[in-house]
């Protein structure tokens, strides 16, 4: 019986890579160009992440009270900062703001 669970199994595993094959790239585009590009989508979207939980976390300080006004200008203005350097990098990358965007899952979509 166990044998025979095995191999369904691996029948199954077999299947599924079937349909996956199709969707891989039959060959991997493998140049300097798109290796720092896709390093830099990684890059700029894990720092895009950061910033938005940085900036509700901020948000919700603001609304608690528990910041002085010199601390929300400072987090304001640095949050400006980040989000100006961003739109650099994007530039400099050729990046869209649509090419960061992940799904969260239940979060939704992180633009």
């Amino acid at each position: 019986m166990s044998k025979t669970i095995e191999t369904d199994s691996l029948e199954i595993f077999a299947g599924e890579m079937e349909k996956v094959k199709d969707a891989l790239p039959k060959k991997i585009e493998a140049n300097p160009e798109n290796v720092e590009k896709g390093l830099a989508k990684l890059v700029l979207t894990l720092i895009e992440l950061i910033r938005k939980l940085m900036e509700k976390q901020a948000m919700r300080r603001v609304e608690a009270g528990s910041l002085t006004d010199e601390e929300v200008e400072r987090i304001g203005e640095t949050l400006m900062k980040l989000e100006n350097k961003m739109k650099d990098l994007k530039e400099i990358f050729g990046l869209k703001d649509e090419e960061l965007n992940i799904n969260l899952g239940p979060l939704g979509d992180l633009m």
